[in-house]
């Protein structure tokens, strides 16, 4: 089972992001797929998730109106779109994978991406 993150960097406040968690070992239509992001000095928090059937996307308060996931099961891809960045969406973001149901508790996860740095300064 592998989970790769990549599309992170260095984005201008007000701009937008797309992050791509590339899977392999397992099908999309078996396991949920969450974002996590953590920023220094912080805990791990869920920023989104979608369900192995779909049929459940989950947002954080914090990034509620502004962001979207969205999968294509074809490529085996979770995408997370964010859009009016800000300084403080400045984090590590990771994607992991459960069987079917979607959780905020990061610790019930065991299969973990390596994470993406997005910095969001001018």
């Amino acid at each position: 089972v592998q989970l790769v993150e990549s599309g992170g960097g260095l984005v201008q406040p007000g701009g937008p992001l797309r992050l791509s968690c590339a899977v392999s070992g397992f099908t999309l239509d078996s396991y949920a797929i969450t974002w996590f992001r953590q920023a220094p000095g912080k805990e791990r928090e869920a920023v989104s998730c979608i369900s192995a059937s779909g049929e459940t996307i989950n947002y954080a308060r914090s990034t509620k109106g502004r962001a979207t996931i969205s999968r294509d099961n074809a490529k085996n891809t979770v995408y997370l779109q964010v859009s009016s960045l800000k300084p403080e969406d400045t984090a590590v973001y990771y994607c992991a994978a459960e069987p079917v149901r979607c959780y905020s508790d990061d610790t019930l996860y065991v299969y973990w991406g390596q994470g993406t740095q997005v910095t969001v300064s001018s």
